[in-house]
C-alpha cells in the first residue's frame, strides 16, 4: 500500500481508502459483512473509511461505527452532510443551522465525538460561503471535527471558498472530493489545477466509473453490476454516452491484457497516477470485490500505458458528462436564469 499526504494538512492516508456507500440497503450488507470488509480493508493497509449522512439515510454511518470502534484512533474517519435527509426544507444544506444537527446526528450514528474530516457533499448556492464556512470553524475549534472539505464543488466555487476563507479569517476546506475516472476526465482541465494551486487533498470517488471499469462490462455480456438496477439509465447502451464508454472500455480492456493488468488494476492505477490526487474511493460489496481493488495497491502505470488511455479517452474529456452531480444550477431550474 502507498501512503500520500492529505492535502498540507501533514495526515498520511493511503492510496486507496475504503468508502462506504455500500454499507446496508444499498448495496445490500450486513453489518457483519461490512465489518468484515473494513476488517480486511484495514489488514490490508487501507487506514482512511468515507461515508456520509446520506448513504442509506444514515445506515452506512451506523454500520462503519460498530465496525471500527474497537479501532477508531487506527484509521481517518471522513464522512459528509448537506445533501437532503428528510423532506423538511431545512435539513439539508450549507447553513450554520442545518451543518451543527447534521454533525450531532453523525456523531451519534458514528458512536464518536469527532471525525477526522467533515466534507460538504455539494456546493449549495443558496447559502454564502462565509455562512458555512464559519460553522465549520466554530465545529472544529469545538473539538468535533479536525478538518473540513468540499466533494463535486466546481472549480470556481473551490476558489472563492478559499478567498472567503481569507476574508473572513475563519478556517479553509483543505480537500476536495471530485468524480474522476478514465472515462470522466473532465477535473482534469480546471478542478485538479485548483487543488494542487491551493494545496488541497483529492479523495477521487467513482474511480471504477459505477462499474464500467470493474471488468465486468464487456461487449455482448448482461451488465450485472448492483449500479444497474437502480440507475439503469446509466447502462442502457442505446443512450449515446453508454455506447461511448462501451467502446471505451473494449479499448482499454486491450491495453490492460497488453500490459498484463486487470481492469481494475489499469483503472485504479490510472486515478492514482495523476499528481493532484492523494487516494481512489473504493466501494466495494464483497471481500471477492475488495482483493480484486486490492489488487492494485501498489499498481504503477508505465508512461506508454498512460499515453495509450490518454488516446482512447483524451485528458479533460468526460464521456457522460452529466452523471457527475456538478452541472450549475442555473442550467437545471429555468428559474435561475429566466428572472
Amino acid at each position: 500500500m502507498q501512503y500520500r499526504t492529505l492535502g498540507r494538512t501533514g495526515v498520511q492516508v493511503s492510496s486507496l481508502a475504503l468508502g462506504a456507500m455500500n454499507f446496508g440497503r444499498l448495496g445490500r450488507t450486513t453489518q457483519e459483512e461490512a465489518t468484515a470488509l473494513v476488517d480486511a480493508a484495514l489488514e490490508a493497509g487501507i487506514n482512511l473509511v468515507d461515508t456520509a449522512d446520506l448513504y442509506g439515510g444514515g445506515e452506512s454511518e451506523e454500520m462503519v461505527g460498530r465496525a471500527v470502534a474497537a479501532r477508531r484512533d487506527d484509521l481517518v474517519l471522513t464522512t459528509k452532510a448537506g445533501m437532503p435527509m428528510s423532506e423538511e426544507r431545512n435539513h439539508r444544506g450549507g447553513s450554520r443551522r442545518w451543518l451543527v444537527t447534521a454533525l450531532e446526528n453523525s456523531l451519534r450514528r458514528l458512536g464518536v465525538d469527532h471525525v477526522d474530516l467533515y466534507q460538504i457533499h455539494r456546493w449549495d448556492p443558496s447559502t454564502g460561503d462565509e455562512e458555512t464556512l464559519s460553522a465549520l470553524t466554530d465545529l472544529q475549534r469545538a473539538g468535533k471535527i479536525r478538518y473540513f472539505g468540499s466533494s463535486t464543488f466546481p472549480a470556481h466555487r473551490i476558489v472563492q471558498a478559499q478567498w472567503a476563507a481569507r476574508e473572513h479569517q475563519v478556517s479553509r476546506y483543505v480537500t476536495e472530493q471530485p468524480s474522476y475516472s478514465i472515462l470522466q476526465r473532465g477535473i482534469e482541465t480546471h478542478v485538479l489545477p485548483v487543488t494542487e494551486e491551493y494545496g488541497l487533498g483529492v479523495l477521487a470517488w467513482s474511480p471504477l466509473a459505477s462499474g464500467w471499469l470493474s471488468g465486468a462490462i464487456r461487449a455482448g455480456r448482461e451488465v450485472t453490476t448492483s449500479r444497474s438496477t437502480f440507475m439503469p439509465q446509466r447502462f442502457d447502451t442505446t443512450v449515446a454516452s453508454n455506447r461511448a464508454k462501451l467502446d471505451a472500455v473494449e479499448r482499454l480492456a486491450g491495453i490492460a491484457d497488453a500490459a498484463g493488468l486487470t481492469m481494475i488494476q489499469l483503472a485504479l492505477g490510472f486515478v492514482t497516477a495523476h499528481p493532484a490526487v492523494t487516494c481512489a474511493l473504493i466501494g466495494p460489496r464483497t471481500p471477492e470485490h475488495l482483493n480484486a481493488q486490492l489488487a492494485a495497491a501498489d499498481t504503477v502505470l508505465p508512461a506508454d500505458v498512460l499515453d495509450a488511455i490518454d488516446a482512447v479517452v483524451a485528458p479533460g474529456v468526460d464521456l457522460a458528462a452529466h452523471e457527475k452531480n456538478d452541472t450549475p444550477p442555473a442550467l437545471l431550474d429555468p428559474s435561475l436564469r429566466r428572472r
